[in-house]
């Protein structure tokens, strides 16, 4: 891992029927994985889904390898998306499509067309390899066929499969008992060695992603209130900090806590 920033968030803001991002500042090396946490409703996954483009911001930028995305037009947009890989919640496959059609999505049509049937077939086939699939017994599968454990799997093979530099995964472990959410996440610390991307994970689950995290940030009001190494979250003296780490107060409540 560099010193290079890969994303920054740049004072961003954005409000829906009340403000929810509130000047964001924060940097993220390349190489580096960072989870970003915080009670329900403070952003989180808005401020993942501004990094690509999904929602605009208010105001201020997200910078992606040097890219404005705020700025950026259809062609630069797309540039940024090919470099980054979406983990959604609960994974979002298409219950109609088999796990090789559902994998095949994280690539665009054109690149689908590019490979030809017989390379698309070994890209899918590395990708599930990747996530610890056999593909021999899956790529025919349905959704429904599958544990929460391998739709979650195959989610992850649907956002590596077009060899991101950047992968954001949207709270990877809800729903899952704590045996797969502990597989999850090695999958994740994995991924990030063996291909050296960039990974923001947005989560609840602080507990398992401490060991795998370089730094956390924790959003508070739609600013970031903490950022450091899992050790100085750890120790950190912030009340609300603390709250988060021992569960002293319900989601809901932890917003009132200063």
């Amino acid at each position: 891992m560099s010193g290079e920033p890969m994303v920054e968030y740049r004072d961003v803001y954005k409000a829906f029927d009340h403000p929810v991002l509130a000047g964001v500042q924060l940097s993220i090396a390349r190489g580096e994985t960072i989870s970003v946490v915080g009670h329900s409703g403070t952003g989180k996954s808005v401020l993942l889904k501004t990094t690509i483009g999904l929602i605009q911001p208010d105001q201020g930028d997200i910078v992606v390898d040097g890219d404005s995305v705020a700025r950026a037009h259809r062609r630069t947009l797309a540039r940024i998306r090919r470099k980054v890989g979406y983990v959604f919640q609960n994974a979002a496959l298409f219950d109609s499509m088999s796990v090789f059609e559902n994998v095949a999505q994280g690539l665009s049509d054109e690149e689908q067309r590019e490979l030809g049937d017989r390379r698309l077939m070994a890209e899918v086939s590395s990708a599930l390899e990747h996530v610890n699939l056999d593909p021999a017994k899956v790529l025919a599968k349905l959704p429904s066929e599958l544990s929460g454990g391998m739709r979650k799997r195959v989610g992850i093979a649907r956002a590596i499969v077009g060899k991101p530099e950047i992968l954001l995964y949207d709270e990877p472990v809800t729903g899952l008992d704590p045996v797969n959410g502990t597989v999850v996440h090695r999958l994740i610390a994995q991924l990030a060695e063996e291909m050296g991307v960039t990974s923001i994970i947005v989560t609840h689950d602080i507990e398992g992603t401490l060991p795998i995290s370089d730094r956390v940030a924790m959003l508070d009001h739609g600013r970031v209130r903490f950022v450091g190494t899992a050790d100085e979250f750890r120790d950190s003296d912030d009340a609300l900090v603390r709250a988060f780490l021992e569960r002293d107060v319900p989601d809901s409540d932890m917003v009132e806590t200063q």
